[in-house]
């Protein structure tokens, strides 16, 4: 019970060595803010790489918190507690992403508002929370 699964881990590591790379890509490239790494016609092979590969990270991360639920389930825990669990930690990274990453992004408190993507796997983690409650 509550064993962790070394694959998983493996995975989530290797996503976030790939979305630093790519956070590092948008702090170092000067072009960062003038065009999109996407556009062929005036990226290189290498900037585009590093960009395509990003596009699994969200995806990963909402898989695995699935996964997590999963194996939380098959371990004996409640739905009460997977609910608690999973609200918990989406509403969180909903509120990081209105507040601390916000003010990291912009400087200022009243910045705009931009949900991404932390705001979508929080999102996708409150949905989550009720979907276990559904009969399978």
């Amino acid at each position: 019970m509550n064993q962790r699964v070394p694959a998983i881990d493996a995975l989530r590591g290797l996503v976030m060595i790939i979305m630093a790379l790519d956070h590092t890509r948008e702090f170092f490239h000067v072009g960062a803010m003038s065009f999109s790494p996407e556009d062929l016609s005036k990226t290189t092979p290498e900037l585009f790489f590093t960009r395509w590969i990003t596009h699994f990270c969200a995806p990963v991360f909402v898989f695995t918190a699935g996964l997590g639920a999963w194996f939380w389930k098959r371990d004996g825990r409640t739905a009460a507690d997977q609910t608690r669990y999973l609200l918990g930690r989406g509403l969180w990274l909903m509120m990081a992403e209105l507040t601390l990453f916000r003010f990291a992004a912009f400087f200022t408190a009243p910045g705009p508002v931009l949900l991404t993507v932390l705001w979508a796997i929080g999102l996708s983690m409150v949905v989550l929370a009720g979907l276990i409650h559904l009969p399978l």
